[in-house]
């Protein structure tokens, strides 16, 4: 029997509230604008106050069930953006917010010691990015507020807090705040020494697509929910993207969003010593996820597309970069060069002098989309020369896969199939979906009904254009 559940999806920008059947279908959506307060104690911090994006979270829900009377809620799951935590007063009580875009720790960084023993443990390079820096900036200027920390969790199981009174971490955002050694699969108490974190504040680990409880009464009544609704334990965006995939052990899958991550899944543990990637736990912490990223890609094209194409759709854009026959001029948006930790000051178009008459915004455009399939290539030519790949395609989700020039593009450079399957564009929405299914034990079998591939083609404007992109980025950001 078809079952429904209702998936809330915590992102950078905005938040998500669906309700979708066990079979993938998306009944209803309904989304807000996270807001973040600025601290103006710090260069660049930024805050939420959780109580704030709470009531809208269960408004929505709310109005969801509402809106769909016929379709009864069996469970309720959540997944959410990486690095970013909640901090819990002794009363229980939700009371701050530390965004993955909040960089409060930055001044203070550089005093960490044992940076190699941190990355090995971790898999992650000790940068401001990850909610042990958060924390530790948050002593420095304020220590009033930090002292009244009494537990932490991750944005997804900030959720599973809401719906059962229960803080837990799924090792996938356990992973995300560099306390965790992903190979132990436990906090790291020499890591948290480090940091002055007690170990206390950190909460214990439960698995992805296991209950966590019943939801409370109080909120099955207010929302209209079923007694008998449980709560699955989500995780980390990234990772249940990537689920949504249907990913096994040596498949490559990008993950285009904002940002582009470049993912593996591995069944041990992966170390670079050149430390050229990050790894960490998958779903369950069973598996390991190995990442590359090229920084902000999707977010760079859908300002562009703003800016001058508000009238055209993806679709006819696509048709008129698809007919580009030659480039007038090179990208360069993406804003890492990941292997060699390297960040991008500078971007823009460079083209020849005088202006061409015959370049006009279409060009800049169909720039800016190879600008992100050549990014994304780099990174996974970087993550191939550590964990080989052997499978003769790739496979694609996310938001910023809506340019069919693109996956060609990619298909193109990587001379692999690119796959993309039927509602790549929610990617996170369907992998929770397979959580849910594993937990009833509720097997399809192959659970994409269509896919999209892109075969590569020999002949592609994209690979003449990468070597004069390389060397035009290279020109614009020169290795220190």
């Amino acid at each position: 029997m078809e079952k429904n559940y209702m998936v809330v999806d915590l992102g950078t920008g905005n938040t998500r509230v669906a309700v979708v059947s066990s079979t993938g279908t998306i009944h209803a959506v309904k989304a807000f604008e996270n807001n973040y307060h600025r601290d103006e104690a710090y260069e660049d911090a930024l805050y939420f106050i959780p109580e704030e994006w709470a009531v809208q979270i269960l408004d929505y829900c709310k109005d969801i069930v509402a809106e769909n009377p016929k379709l009864e809620i069996t469970a309720v799951i959540s997944s959410g953006a990486r690095e970013s935590i909640v901090l819990y007063n002794e009363d229980g009580k939700a009371f701050y917010g530390l965004p993955n875009i909040d960089n409060r720790g930055r001044a203070w960084v550089s005093d960490i010691p044992d940076k190699k023993y941190i990355y090995e443990r971790t898999g992650r390079w000790v940068t401001e990015d990850f909610p042990a820096a958060k924390l530790l900036g948050l002593q420095k200027k304020h220590p009033q507020i930090y002292s009244q920390v009494f537990k932490i969790t991750s944005l997804s199981e900030w959720i599973a807090e809401i719906f059962t009174g229960k803080i837990v971490i799924e090792p996938s955002q356990a992973c995300e705040t560099q306390l965790f050694d992903i190979e132990k699969r436990q906090w790291s108490e020499k890591i948290c020494k480090y940091y002055n974190i007690n170990t206390e504040l950190l909460p214990p680990i439960q698995i992805a697509g296991t209950c966590l409880a019943k939801v409370k009464p109080e909120l099955c009544e207010k929302l209209q929910l079923s007694i008998e609704s449980v709560f699955i334990i989500g995780g980390a965006d990234t990772q249940i993207a990537v689920k949504g995939t249907g990913i096994e052990v040596g498949d490559i899958a990008i993950v285009s969003g904002t940002t582009s991550p470049v993912v593996t899944i591995t069944d041990e543990k992966f170390y670079d010593k050149e430390e050229r990637c990050w790894t960490g736990c998958n779903l369950g912490g069973e598996t390991f996820q190995v990442e590359t990223n090229p920084g902000v890609t999707g977010l760079n094209y859908q300002r562009l597309k703003k800016m001058f194409f508000t009238d055209i759709s993806h679709e006819k854009l696509d048709q008129i970069l698809q007919d580009k026959k030659r480039f007038l001029c090179t990208a360069s948006f993406s804003t890492l060069n990941f292997y060699k930790k390297q960040s991008f000051k500078k971007g823009g178009f460079i083209m020849g002098t005088p202006l061409d008459a015959a370049c006009d915004v279409t060009d800049l455009a169909w720039a800016m989309v190879a600008d992100i399939a050549c990014s994304i290539y780099v990174q996974y030519k970087s993550l191939c020369e550590m964990v080989p790949h052997s499978k003769s395609y790739l496979l694609g989700c996310g938001g910023g896969l809506q340019s069919s020039t693109m996956c060609q593009m990619i298909a193109d450079l990587t001379d692999k199939d690119l796959v993309i399957y039927d509602g790549f564009e929610h990617a996170t929405i369907i992998g929770c979906v397979n959580l849910c299914n594993d937990y009833f034990r509720i097997d399809y079998g192959n659970n994409h009904q269509d896919e999209k591939r892109y075969i590569p083609q020999k002949d592609s404007l994209v690979k003449t254009y990468y070597p004069e992109w390389e060397k035009n980025r290279s020109m614009l950001n020169p290795e220190s």
